[in-house]
Formats: structure tokens, sequence, C-alpha cells
């Protein structure tokens, strides 16, 4: 059966999450937050995979590829292979899962965490495998040409230990940590 996952993003107010393959900010402590969450495991033995389109995977600059410590998983159905050892690539998120919940990653993966772009964020919070939604939510509109989805109403907003509560505030913006989980109804 494949794994469930969690989905990781920041957005600003009109739902905007990055404008021509960059962020359209520039906020240090979040992305610290970012590589904290897709970090963090309960057993040193495992690590986390990072699951990504190839859009997302080609606007990390050279010098962060693969994304340090995490199984770096790039969607796509044109790139084939890379050049690191911490990175693979699948044609179709439901691939790449049913893969990664087979030898030899079976016992080496702890947490799955989708990263982007758009289209792949779209397909994850649709699908029943989607446990956890993690949002930043940044208290301004920016100009964007990607959007993350609406937030479906199967998930409720909940509490994670490992997430700052309140309003954070860098580089004069202000944004906030939320976790939404999806809730199951037994009608």
């Amino acid at each position: 059966m494949p794994p469930k996952f969690n989905v990781i993003v920041a957005a600003c107010e009109n739902k905007g999450i990055g404008i021509k393959g960059d962020l359209p900010w520039r906020l240090k402590k979040e992305m610290a937050h970012f590589t904290k969450m897709t970090s963090l495991t309960t057993n040193d033995e495992r690590k986390n995979a990072v699951i990504m389109g190839r859009l997302t995977w080609e606007s990390i600059p050279p010098k962060y590829k693969p994304l340090k410590g995490r199984l770096n998983v790039i969607i796509s159905k044109t790139l084939k292979e890379t050049k690191y050892d911490d990175a693979v690539v699948f044609d179709s998120l439901n691939n790449a899962l049913n893969k990664l919940a087979q030898p030899p990653y079976t016992n080496k993966i702890e947490n799955f965490w989708i990263i982007g772009g758009a289209a792949l964020y779209k397909e994850a919070v649709l699908s029943d495998l989607c446990y956890r939604i993690y949002i930043t939510k940044i208290n301004k509109s920016f100009e964007c040409d990607t959007f993350f989805p609406d937030i479906p109403p199967t998930f409720v907003q909940v509490s994670d230990n490992e997430v700052p509560t309140g309003i954070q505030e860098e580089n004069g913006l202000t944004y906030e940590f939320k976790v939404y989980e999806r809730f199951i109804r037994f009608d």
C-alpha cells in the first residue's frame, strides 16, 4: 500500500507560491522551518523523501541540489535520471509512492513530503493519501504565476508541537504557520 504523505508550502494572500520559477519573497527563517520540517525524523537511521515536480527541481539552485539529508524524488514525464545519488525520478506521484513503499526504500524513509509545484500540489491535496498540509500563510499579496489550490473541506486545522504558533515577522513581512489534517467522517 502506498504511504501517506504531507504537503508543505508557503503561499501569500492570493495563494501565490511562485513567479518565473522563483519565490516572490526571501524569508530565511521560513526556509529554515521548511528544512527542519522536511528533514526531521524520529529514527536517525532513516531520512525523509521530498517529492517535487521537475520545474521545482530545476528551480533549486545547483549549490543546494539535491536537498541535503533527504531523498529528492522528482516527478517528470521528460526527465529520466539525475546525476545525484540522493535524487530519483518517477513518471507519476502514484508510481513514486508505490515504489518508495517497497525495498530498497521501505526501511530507509520515514516521512514523505510534497514540496511543489502547483500541479503536484493540486493532485496531492485531492489524494486520500494526503495526511497533513503545512502552510505558511504570508500576510501580503505578491505577483505570482503559480498558485496553491484551495484546501479541501475534508481538512481541519490542528496543532503540531514542531510548528511555531502566532505571527512571525521577517523582512517587513508577517506570516503564520498553519497545519491542516484530513479528518475522516463516519456518516
